[in-house]
């Protein structure tokens, strides 16, 4: 299909695995991402969603720091 990529493509792209692409278009975080059977087709310029996991530690150790209180 012109103008869309698929998973692999996507992921060789963002440089991330397939399935963080696959669990991105299925939690609606890649706007225009489509479903035709069990292949995802993804616009080509779509952009890469912002990762939310913390990556900072601050949640390192919570139940230590909770007990300190």
């Amino acid at each position: 299909m012109e103008g869309f990529l698929t998973i692999n493509e996507v992921a060789e792209k963002w440089n991330i695995t397939g399935r963080q692409v696959q669990k991105m278009c299925s939690e609606g975080k890649i706007p225009g991402a489509s479903k035709f059977g069990r292949v995802w087709a993804i616009p080509e310029d779509a952009e890469r969603p912002v990762d939310g996991r913390v990556t900072t530690g601050e949640y390192r150790n919570w139940r230590k720091k909770r007990e300190e209180y």
